[in-house]
């Protein structure tokens, strides 16, 4: 089996698996589902080799952990090592910049934390470049990794909801870019359905941003309309409480996603309980293992 060189950039809390990191936060790595550096390194054929951080810090906690070698400067890291995979695990407004020249360093396949990037644009160069280089790019939105989201995906394309009629989302803590992206992406991973209009509100509670004062990340609340005239309505409140919550309602039932569990209720009574009991590994873990398996043979993503 051919064995990939990989490297990081960010070698913070997702990126590098940096408790230090995550004491800032108040989080804990081990209730992350995966973070870069563990992903990789539990692939047998990635060998993660170097990483890059402005962090001094960072770099030497990560060279100890791993013995890789690392660099204060990106464009350093990609002149100097010979990369297969490049995980860019840093603040979104340089996403762009690092994907492009991870493709002109002859990369072969990103995988990116989100948000994507600030604007439209800066995404769809990134996606250009990519393409047009034959470069595959993956994003973090792990729950698309998910075995248990997969099968509802499938089970709804199949009709198993019946026709979609409305979808009801919420959660805590606001943060529409960092925690929103998650549930507007596995909203549209399970219904298929892009997003055609939004009309929604900002919480201008002014709520702190965990990661310092130069970050803003507001919640809201909205409604978005989905292909089709499914509607879907969002409750994200900066201080709200409540716990991750996407109901998806049918002709025939609904499915309640929370965590890494999927109840389903059928109007004629019926109720089933899925997880991901079939699962190896994170989320993350499973998205590397079709990365390899794209380098490898050109497998398709799931």
């Amino acid at each position: 089996m051919a064995t990939y060189k990989a490297g990081i950039v960010g070698l913070g809390f997702i990126g590098g698996a940096d408790q230090v990191s995550g004491d800032v936060l108040g989080q804990e790595v081990e209730d992350l589902d995966g973070t870069h550096l563990q992903a990789l390194a539990n692939h047998p054929q990635v060998e993660v080799v170097a990483g890059s951080s402005r962090h001094q810090g960072r770099r030497d906690r990560f060279a100890a952990r791993t013995g890789a070698r690392t660099y204060a400067d990106w464009r350093e890291f990609l002149e100097r090592e010979d990369l297969d995979i490049v995980s860019i695990a840093t603040y979104t407004p340089v996403h762009e910049e690092i994907a492009i020249a991870c493709v002109e360093a002859g990369v072969r396949a990103i995988y990116c934390e989100k948000p994507v990037a600030p604007r439209v644009p800066d995404g769809e160069r990134m996606l250009t470049a990519c393409s047009d280089a034959g470069v595959l790019l993956v994003f973090n939105h792990q729950r698309r990794f998910t075995s248990v989201l997969r099968r509802l995906r499938d089970h709804i394309k199949n009709g198993g909801l019946g026709e979609l009629i409305s979808i009801n989302t919420q959660w805590g803590n606001g943060r529409l870019g960092n925690v929103g992206t998650h549930v507007f992406d596995a909203v549209h991973m399970v219904t298929g359905r892009q997003f055609a209009a939004v009309s929604a509100t900002l919480d201008l509670a002014g709520k702190p941003d965990c990661r310092g004062s130069e970050f803003a990340d507001p919640g809201g609340w909205g409604m978005i309309r989905l292909e089709g005239g499914v509607m879907l309505t969002v409750d994200a409140a900066d201080y709200s409480k409540t716990p991750w919550d996407i109901r998806i309602n049918g002709s025939e039932g609904r499915a309640l996603m929370g965590g890494s569990e999927v109840v389903l209720e059928y109007w004629d009574g019926q109720t089933e309980t899925w997880n991901n009991e079939d699962q190896q590994g994170s989320g993350m873990d499973v998205a590397v293992r079709e990365i390899v398996a794209w380098l490898d043979d050109g497998t398709p993503l799931d």
